[in-house]
């Protein structure tokens, strides 16, 4: 009976690529079956097109949240995909024949691959390397199968590798229950494409080496695979990277040096078996040159007889990876691969990205995307290289059409969009500098991820605007309370989305009646005055935002005293509202001026609050001139009195300087008044008020405190400048011991 005629590959192998196309002219098939899923079909054509560049992937995701994905990659060299491409070239029918990927979803969610087979697949190659005597088994598959330097030796040695494989894992088929069902519909294929018609001779099946035995015995039972679990799918074609198929990212079926096996591509078509160990010597060279490490000739030469040196010593005729790698870090890393790790990673694995023609099997929301980087002009950075992007959102008055005006701002919308949808293409940096209201800082950089969490996003909308408006509704309607809301609003603004502001704020209204703490009226109203402040800039109209923001503030202000009753902890998150709630009415005209400085003075003069937020409420005063230095004097004298317990006193001074460290230096009474309570104190208490003070003072920098010490000197009628060394010298062990134990500091003695 005749048989079809059976190709052993690895998925990513320059030589089974190569030597695949020989294969295929000798047999002239009429059909060509290739291991993949069955219903990935349609998307042949597509991947043969002439503007369509490896690397590419097949992305199959589930139509349904959670969304599931299966990744199918293709470099150039991959033997699939230069079947396709003799397929495409010669016009005969070719087809995937694995399970389909909603079958490889379903078993995903289901887990029907047990962790044993996965640890069965380990010990496996373990045992091949072991077996081999080389450092992995990629190193042997390069040697005997990459270097075998004809066809016949390729297709025996491949054949034997796949079947040396397979015995080592006999008896474990109950481990892999995803690759016993594999094997048998693929079986079922090659059955029912002969039943069609086709002569099996003429039938060419393209599979892993390890599976060709086990689909040898296709003609002997019919299966039923109506059962088959199944999750509704779509699938799509996207770019790919290198960096991605190297093992390095996670791939499991790549390979450590795509980029590598790239030039290895390349020799077998030019039929020069040394062109890629020249081009790997060369190109690091270059590199080191480019990056100002000079690296002569010689050393390139020297490499290359090392590299034919160590190969002749492991039997081979032809240096492999290791090889190269080892005769690089003597010749050219002078005997240190941290020299070379840059050079060897950019050779080894490459930037290459590849592409698709406009409208190749796009979800909805990828088409947009890539519209979106042609029409923004940010083309140029899809890249695999992470690079700068700074953006002015001013209006640009030196150009005339009103796109280009606001080209910075139209993508700063759509990269917060992205940042919005969690699609890791660009990463906002966060700017300190006056100009930070108009200024963005991102880095972009382009990833198959960033690809994935795309076409994840789809269910969300057909548009990167839909779908990050599907997401910010979502977030208002599970949000717990208000500054969720409020971060919406913050969002909605910095992605230019007038609706999304719309609802949130309705939303933001219907929660605002109901109680909430001060923590909460006050994180939301510092987010809702960042809006107000900026929302211009961005084209946002904030008015409808002032009466929220005045009907939140007000609230807070009435209970802003009650929360103060807290411990220490709780004081951290106090200081915090306090502050953000000052910052809103410093800079909205539209906020109760009055009542703000009402509930200040009364919270800076009460006993009966935690002592650091009173300080604070001082603090706040006195940096916006509500307190003169006679009031100062007045509160200090009573905090800091031998009546006042050591802590509570201590703690005040903690909160009052806290702010305006400078306004606080300048004031020579107030370094006079606590010089006077320190002496007052007992030993006991002195600990208990060094504890806080330590605190209070930790935050000063070296000149502050060496203004400090000035003023201590004149108090003191000693020399400042000798106070100053005696600040700021070094503990002696004993004095930092006697510190350390404070930490540990009994207060209910």
């Amino acid at each position: 009976m005749n048989h079809p005629n059976f190709f052993g590959i690895r998925h990513l192998s320059p030589a089974g690529a190569y030597y695949l196309r020989s294969y295929l002219d000798e047999k002239k098939p009429k059909l060509v079956l290739i291991e993949g899923p069955g219903d990935f079909n349609d998307m042949l054509p597509d991947m043969v097109r002439p503007e369509t560049k490896p690397p590419i992937a097949v992305l199959a995701y589930t139509k349904d949240a959670p969304v599931r994905t299966v990744l199918y990659p293709f470099a150039e060299y991959s033997p699939e995909y230069q079947a396709i491409q003799w397929c495409s070239e010669n016009g005969v029918e070719c087809r995937f024949m694995d399970l389909p990927s909603q079958t490889f979803l379903a078993i995903s969610a289901r887990g029907m691959e047990s962790t044993d087979g996965e640890e069965s697949r380990v010990n496996v190659y373990e045992q091949l390397d072991q077996k081999s005597g080389e450092d992995g088994h990629d190193t042997f598959w390069e040697r005997v199968m990459e270097q075998a330097g004809g066809f016949d030796a390729y297709h025996a040695g491949a054949n034997s590798f796949g079947a040396n494989i397979r015995s080592l894992t006999e008896g474990m088929e109950s481990d892999w229950a995803e690759t016993v069902l594999r094997e048998a519909y693929m079986r079922q294929q090659i059955k029912d494409a002969v039943d069609s018609g086709i002569e099996a001779q003429n039938i060419v099946v393209v599979t892993g080496a390890y599976h060709v035995e086990g689909l040898k015995s296709w003609q002997e039972r019919d299966e039923d695979f109506s059962q088959m679990p199944k999750l509704e799918a779509n699938h799509t074609l996207m770019p790919y990277s290198y960096y991605r198929l190297s093992t390095r990212a996670g791939y499991g079926a790549g390979n450590k040096a795509p980029a590598y096996y790239a030039l290895l591509w390349e020799g077998l078509n030019k039929e020069e078996p040394m062109y890629a160990a020249y081009s790997y010597l060369i190109r690091i060279a270059v590199y080191q040159r480019e990056k100002g490490n000079p690296v002569s000739s010689a050393s390139v030469i020297e490499a290359v007889r090392l590299a034919q040196s160590l190969a002749q010593l492991r039997g081979s005729a032809v240096p492999s990876l290791r090889d190269l790698r080892d005769a690089a870090i003597t010749c050219l890393g002078e005997g240190s691969m941290s020299n070379i790790i840059l050079a060897t990673a950019d050779t080894e694995i490459g930037t290459a990205i590849g592409a698709l023609p406009d409208g190749v099997s796009r979800t909805s929301i990828q088409e947009d995307f890539y519209r979106q980087l042609k029409d923004l002009r940010l083309e140029k950075y899809r890249d695999i290289t992470a690079q700068d992007l700074a953006l002015d959102l001013r209006e640009n008055r030196r150009v005339n059409s009103e796109k280009s005006a606001f080209m910075d701002l139209y993508r700063s919308f759509f990269l917060h969009r992205l940042r919005v949808l969690h699609v890791s293409f660009a990463q906002y940096q966060t700017v300190k500098q006056d100009n930070a209201t108009w200024s963005e800082h991102w880095v972009v950089r382009w990833t198959p991820e960033a690809e994935i969490e795309l076409v994840e996003s789809a269910l969300k909308g057909d548009t990167v605007e839909g779908a990050a408006s599907f997401a910010m509704k979502e977030r208002v309607e599970n949000a717990a309370n208000m500054g969720d809301i409020a971060l919406v609003i913050e969002d909605a603004c910095c992605c230019g989305m007038e609706k999304a502001v719309g609802y949130a704020t309705a939303a933001l209204q219907k929660m605002a009646v109901d109680a909430a703490s001060v923590e909460d009226l006050a994180n939301t109203a510092h987010r809702l005055s960042v809006v107000i402040q900026y929302g211009n800039i961005r084209r946002i109209d904030s008015k409808p935002l002032e009466p929220i923001l005045h009907q939140l503030f007000y609230r807070a202000c009435l209970i802003l005293e009650s929360a103060c009753v807290c411990d220490d902890a709780a004081s951290k998150t106090m200081i915090n509202a306090i502050e953000q709630l000052n910052s809103a009415e410093l800079v909205h005209d539209f906020l109760d001026h009055a009542e703000w400085l009402k509930v200040l003075n009364s919270i800076s003069e009460r006993d009966d609050l935690n002592t650091k937020l009173s300080g604070f409420a001082a603090a706040i005063l006195l940096e916006r001139g509500e307190m003169d230095t006679e009031q100062l004097r007045t509160e200090v004298s009573r905090r800091l009195s031998k009546g006042i317990p050591a802590d509570l006193g201590a703690g005040w001074f903690e909160g009052l300087a806290m702010k305006n460290k400078y306004a606080l230096i300048a004031r020579l009474s107030l370094w006079e008044s606590l010089n006077v309570y320190l002496t007052t104190l007992d030993d006991e208490e002195f600990k208990r008020a060094l504890v806080f003070l330590r605190r209070a003072f930790a935050d000063f920098s070296a000149l502050e405190k060496d203004e400090i010490a000035e003023n201590l000197g004149e108090v003191l009628g000693l020399n400042g400048q000798e106070v100053s060394e005696a600040v700021n010298a070094v503990l002696d062990e004993g004095s930092q011991q006697m510190l350390d134990s404070l930490d540990d500091f009994d207060f209910d003695i």
